[in-house]
């Protein structure tokens, strides 16, 4: 089940941007395809949004 930029709401509240809803999709998608594993793909994405989101407030 491949995620879009949308999906990212859902998921985790960090991702407050279209920037970030797009890398969180775009990160659940590879780690998907990388792994099968939609679980680990969802919680994958949302660590990459939480630490670009820490580290770059405005993003």
């Amino acid at each position: 089940m491949p995620w879009n930029a949308e999906d990212a709401i859902r998921h985790t509240h960090k991702a407050t941007t279209e920037t970030l809803q797009s890398l969180w999709a775009k990160v659940a998608n590879e780690c998907l395809d990388r792994t099968g594993d939609e679980g680990r793909a969802v919680r994958e994405a949302n660590a990459v949004v939480a630490r670009t989101a820490a580290h770059h407030p405005q993003t």
